[in-house]
């Protein structure tokens, strides 16, 4: 389980798996629900270790995204390998969400700015 965010200012990374299914995906919609309701403001899914993202993955990806949405908080996709970038920029999801090639997992910096 990842650490709870001390204060709305912090960010908080999820881990998405090695492969974004129904089940995993379920999982990481509910992680990042909490992490919203907490008062999360940036939300990063971590796909470093992602080598395959299924329909559902997407759809549950879409509903973390309006949730983020919602709740005025930035979500960014980090780790993204090309295949799974391009499935993404290819559906639309690029559209709303920042992509970082690298892990996210260190603490931001303050002002470190993110276009999201």
């Amino acid at each position: 389980m990842e650490e709870q965010p001390r204060n709305v200012s912090e960010k908080t990374v999820v881990r998405a798996g090695s492969y974004l299914n129904k089940l995993s995906g379920e999982r990481i919609e509910r992680e990042c629900r909490l992490r919203l309701e907490a008062g999360c403001r940036l939300l990063v899914v971590d796909f470093r270790e992602t080598e395959m993202v299924n329909s559902i993955g997407i759809a549950i990806l879409l509903g973390i995204i309006e949730a983020a949405q919602q709740a005025g908080a930035r979500v960014v996709f980090s780790a993204v390998n090309v295949q799974t970038a391009a499935l993404f920029e290819m559906l639309g999801l690029t559209r709303y969400v920042s992509m970082s090639e690298e892990s996210l997992d260190a603490p931001l910096r303050p002002g470190w700015p993110l276009d999201c």
